[in-house]
C-alpha cells in the first residue's frame, strides 16, 4: 500500500472526530474499473470538502470514504451522489454506514478469516428478507444474507466465483458493492482507530 493511498487526518475524538458530528464510512460502486467511471481521489476529495463534509479521507482507488458529518446516511449518500454526477456525468451508487455497523459487520462473519484472500463483505442499499441467492455451479463457494449484507466466503478465488457483486444484485433486487477482507479492517481503523477490529 502506497503512502499517497489514504488521505490522512486526525481522526482520535471517540464519538465522530468532529464535535455533534457522525463519522460514516462511505462506499462508491463501480468507479475507476477497467478504465471506466474515472474518478481521481483527490478531485473526489476537493467535491467532498466542498460539499461542506469533515476530516474527509479516501482510502485506494475503489470508492473507499471516511468523513464526518451532521447529517443522516441518506443525506450523506444523496449528496455525494448528485455532486459526482454534477462533476463526472456518472450515476454512481453510494453507500455508507457508522463505524459501530461496520464492526458489528466484521464481528458477525461466519465463515472462517484464515485466508483473507477468499473472504468479501457485499454491502447492500438495504436489508433484504431474501435468505437465498439462486444461482447454480457456486460449488464450495459459501454465502450468508444477514439484513444489508452478504458474507462470502469464496475459496475458488473471487477472480472464478458464481457469487459476483452483479449476481447478488440482480438475484436480491438491490444495489450492492464488495471489499474484501483487507480493505474492510482497514476502513474501520481509520474510521475509528480505538474500535477493536473483527474477530479475535
Amino acid at each position: 500500500m502506497k503512502e499517497t493511498d489514504i488521505h490522512k487526518v486526525d481522526n482520535s475524538s471517540p464519538q465522530g472526530r468532529l464535535g455533534g458530528a457522525c463519522t460514516y464510512i462511505v462506499l462508491l460502486r463501480g468507479i475507476n474499473v477497467s478504465g471506466k467511471n474515472k474518478l481521481p481521489m483527490a478531485e473526489l476529495r476537493e467535491i467532498l470538502n466542498e460539499l461542506g463534509f469533515q476530516n474527509v479521507q479516501t482510502y485506494i482507488q475503489s470508492g473507499n470514504i471516511i468523513l464526518d458529518s451532521g447529517e443522516t446516511k441518506e443525506i450523506v449518500c444523496q449528496k455525494i451522489k448528485e455532486a459526482i454526477a454534477a462533476k463526472f456525468g456518472y450515476d454512481v451508487p453510494v453507500l455508507a454506514r457508522t463505524p459501530e455497523e461496520w464492526k458489528s459487520t466484521l464481528e458477525s462473519y461466519p465463515f472462517s478469516q484464515e485466508n483473507e484472500k477468499i473472504v468479501a463483505f457485499t454491502f447492500l442499499d438495504r436489508v433484504t428478507k431474501e435468505s437465498v441467492i439462486e444461482v447454480n455451479g457456486i460449488n464450495e463457494d459459501k454465502y450468508e444474507i444477514v439484513d444489508d449484507v452478504v458474507y462470502l466466503y469464496c475459496p475458488s478465488s473471487f477472480g472464478s466465483t458464481k457469487l459476483t457483486n452483479n449476481v447478488i444484485e440482480k438475484k436480491l433486487k438491490v444495489t450492492a458493492t464488495t471489499r474484501n477482507l483487507k480493505t474492510t479492517i482497514k476502513l474501520l481503523e481509520l474510521a475509528h482507530p480505538n474500535l477493536p477490529k473483527g474477530k479475535e
